[in-house]
């Protein structure tokens, strides 16, 4: 009888854990990334520190909890290469993709960066602005 609890209650965890990443899985997930190439001036370098920095302070529960990451991607990089095809990029921006179920779902070109690059509290506010309605499909 204790053996038969004991394979019952194993059962039902390994259930519970398979329902929860099933869960975890399907969920949406947006990937702030700020794309740029091998040569890096100042404003392009300005914009990837000002981009996290939107992320990072703005929305600090959405990073922890998976729904929200920020990536820098070199697209002269090895494997990158498909980015620029994938969003037309043409020049170093930042691009906010959504995923369901592992497959993009939407993308927006933040392409206003590159006229608040001399403004840093007007770059954050639009970044932040944009990723939060950007986000409302995952909450």
């Amino acid at each position: 009888m204790k053996r038969l609890f004991l394979v019952i209650l194993a059962a039902v965890a390994v259930i519970s854990a398979s329902a929860v990443f099933a869960a975890d899985s399907s969920s949406a997930k947006t990937i702030a990334y700020y794309f740029h190439g091998s040569f890096r001036c100042p404003t392009c370098m300005k914009m990837e520190k000002y981009s996290r920095e939107a992320v990072d302070s703005n929305f600090k529960d959405a990073l922890a909890s998976g729904k929200l990451e920020f990536k820098a991607v070199n697209v002269e990089e090895g494997g990158n290469e498909h980015f620029v095809n994938d969003y037309k990029l043409y020049t170093k921006t930042l691009i906010l993709s959504m995923t369901k179920d592992g497959k993009e779902v939407k993308s927006k070109n933040l392409d206003k960066i590159w006229e608040l690059a001399r403004n840093k509290q007007k770059f954050i506010d639009y970044v932040a602005s944009e990723v939060k309605a950007f986000m409302k499909d995952t909450q």
